[in-house]
């Protein structure tokens, strides 16, 4: 019986998964990884950027003579624009993966909205957008990539395509943080480079992503391989605790 229910295990189908946390955090890198290393393990998977529009009302925004995206519609007039599509795209995204039958590796989902409306002191906008985003099920893993805001600041501005206040961004690290759905996020640390940010997203999905290869060893004085890999070389680096 035990061993007929890790057969079942085994064969349990990644539908969704989503990587969420605030601008800079490495989101996007990371998706696009995990969809190209679920589909070289024979998952094939699509990767979907939810977006809210907001960069893209903010250069509209820019062109007209208005400094950003709020000043341009207003706070209520962003957050309903900015719901609006990113229901869209999850909805259009799930739909692609439904019919297709790949994995849906979702850039962003239904927790950024709730965290951009409290980033943006429009809770009263929150009830309404989870009453939208209730039909979508829940992803089968929730990636929360933390990064201290001063360093996200410092990758946005090294990136030179947007640019994010220090206080924009650490109103959107604490809202991430109180949202009810965190008890619930695989949280993992976003610092490093992204092969190590990505060992660490990869060490939650070993049942569908084998284990790094160990590197080959040079061989020992008498021809034969010396022994690779051991604790502590090379390995899948750990999830960062739940504060």
């Amino acid at each position: 019986m035990a061993s007929s229910l890790r057969t079942r295990r085994g064969r349990a189908r990644l539908r969704a998964v989503a990587l969420i946390g605030i601008d800079g955090s490495g989101k996007t890198t990371q998706a696009h990884r995990l969809a190209e290393a679920l589909t070289a393990a024979g998952h094939p998977a699509t990767y979907h950027r939810n977006a809210g529009g907001r960069r893209w009302l903010g250069r509209l925004a820019q062109r007209v003579g208005r400094p950003d995206a709020q000043r341009l519609v207003g706070r209520d007039g962003l957050l309903a624009v900015e719901s609006a599509l990113r229901w869209l795209a999850i909805a259009l995204a799930l739909v692609s993966c439904l019919v297709t039958g790949r994995t849906a590796v979702m850039d962003r989902w239904s927790a950024c909205q709730y965290a951009s409306i409290r980033a943006h002191g429009g809770q009263r906008w929150e009830r309404l957008a989870r009453a939208g985003y209730r039909i979508f099920p829940s992803p089968r893993v929730t990636f929360l990539l933390t990064l201290d805001p001063a360093e996200a600041y410092r990758r946005i501005e090294r990136r030179g395509t947007d640019h994010e206040s220090m206080r924009w961004l650490t109103a959107a690290d604490a809202a991430y943080r109180s949202l009810p759905e965190y008890a619930g996020f695989v949280v993992v640390d976003g610092s490093g480079t992204p092969e190590e940010v990505a060992r660490r997203i990869r060490a939650h999905l070993s049942e569908w992503l084998p284990d790094d290869p160990p590197a080959l060893a040079a061989p020992g004085p008498e021809g034969t391989p010396r022994p690779s890999g051991g604790a502590g070389r090379d390995g899948p680096v750990p999830a960062q605790a739940r504060p």
